[in-house]
C-alpha cells in the first residue's frame, strides 16, 4: 500500500493525426500551388494566349482585306507611286498634244500631257493666262459643298474619304494616278505641299473593275488615264455609258484610268506654240455656279 501511494499517476499522451500532408513551401516561404491547380492555370493562360493570337490575326486580315482586297488588280503600289513623285521631271517641251480615235464605236479625243506639272486650285483659270496649258474638274462635291473622296490642295487637307478608290497625286513637279484605299500617297503629298483627289475607277491594271459603276445613263465623259509613263486627259465626243467608255479605254491600251466629272464643261488646252484651243463651248465660260468650291485640276509648265 505504501508503494502504491508513492507511485505517480501516468499522464495520458494525446496524438492528433491529420490526413493531409504539410503544404510544401518555396524558398521565400510561400506555399507551392498543387500540381493540379498549376495545370489548370496553365491551360487557362494558354487558351487566353491562343484567343489573343487569333484576334490579332483576324484584325490583320480585316485590315488587309479592306486596304488590298479591293476587287480589282492594281498596277502600281503606293510605294512605287511615291518613288515616281520623287523622281526629277522628264525634260521635254511644255505642250498638250491632241489626237482622236474611235474604238469599239466610242469616239474619243486624247490630250497627251507633256512637260507640265499639276496642282489643284479653287479659282478657275483665266483664258488669257499663258502659264496654263490645260485645266479640268477633279473631285466631286455635294450641293452643300461637301467633297466626295479625299481632297488635298497645295498641302491643305479638305476631306479624308476613301469611298472612291481611284486617285491622282501631285507633288513638286511630279504627278501620278493610282488605285487603292491606302492614304500613304495622300500623306506624302500633304507633307510636300502638293495636291491629291479621289475619283471613281474606270480601268485598273488594264481591266475594268468587277464592281458596278455608280454612274448610269449616257452622257459625255471625261477621264485622266495612264498609258506607259504618259498621262492623258480624255474626252468622249458623244454620250456614252460608263461601261462602254471603260471598255474602249482598255481596248486602246490604257493601264489605269480615273473618272473626271463635268463631261460638258468648258476648258482649254495649249499647243507648243502657246496657242489656246477650246474644249467645249466657250459661251459656258466662266463657271458661275459653285465658284470657289470647285477644285480645278490645272496643268502648268514645269520649272
Amino acid at each position: 500500500m505504501d508503494d502504491m501511494k508513492m507511485q505517480k499517476p501516468e499522464v495520458p499522451v494525446i496524438v492528433i493525426e491529420r490526413d493531409e500532408e504539410p503544404q510544401a513551401q518555396t524558398q521565400a516561404g510561400e506555399p507551392l500551388v498543387p500540381s493540379g491547380k498549376r495545370k489548370w492555370r496553365g491551360r487557362v493562360l494558354a487558351f487566353i494566349a491562343a484567343m489573343g493570337a487569333m484576334a490579332v490575326v483576324l484584325v490583320c486580315y480585316e485590315l488587309w482585306n479592306y486596304y488590298y482586297n479591293i476587287g480589282m488588280p492594281v498596277s502600281v503600289s503606293p510605294s512605287q507611286n511615291i518613288e515616281k513623285l520623287q523622281m526629277p521631271p522628264r525634260q521635254e517641251a511644255a505642250e498638250v498634244i491632241m489626237s482622236g480615235d474611235s474604238i469599239l464605236g466610242v469616239r474619243m479625243d486624247f490630250y497627251a500631257i507633256c512637260g507640265l506639272k499639276a496642282t489643284l486650285q479653287f479659282e478657275e483659270p483665266d483664258t488669257a493666262d499663258a502659264s496654263v496649258y490645260l485645266y479640268c474638274r477633279s473631285a466631286d462635291h455635294t450641293p452643300d459643298g461637301q467633297y466626295l473622296g479625299s481632297l488635298v490642295a497645295e498641302g491643305k487637307e479638305y476631306q479624308s474619304d476613301r469611298s472612291r478608290l481611284g486617285y491622282m497625286a501631285m507633288a513638286d513637279a511630279g504627278m501620278v494616278i493610282g488605285v487603292g484605299r491606302s492614304d500613304r500617297v495622300k500623306d506624302f503629298v500633304c507633307e510636300r505641299g502638293g495636291s491629291f483627289f479621289r475619283q471613281f475607277v474606270l480601268v485598273s491594271n488594264g481591266t475594268i473593275p468587277t464592281t458596278r459603276f455608280y454612274l448610269r445613263g449616257k452622257v459625255e465623259r471625261r477621264a485622266i488615264g495612264r498609258k506607259g509613263n504618259r498621262l492623258y486627259y480624255i474626252a468622249t465626243r458623244y454620250k456614252e455609258t460608263m461601261w462602254d467608255f471603260a471598255d474602249a479605254l482598255t481596248e486602246y491600251g490604257f493601264v489605269d484610268v480615273i473618272y473626271i466629272t463635268g463631261g460638258t464643261d468648258y476648258s482649254f488646252f495649249r499647243s507648243r506654240d502657246g496657242k489656246r484651243h477650246d474644249i467645249g463651248n466657250p459661251a459656258d465660260y466662266p463657271h458661275k455656279k459653285w465658284q470657289g468650291i470647285i477644285p480645278w485640276l490645272v496643268f502648268r509648265k514645269a520649272d
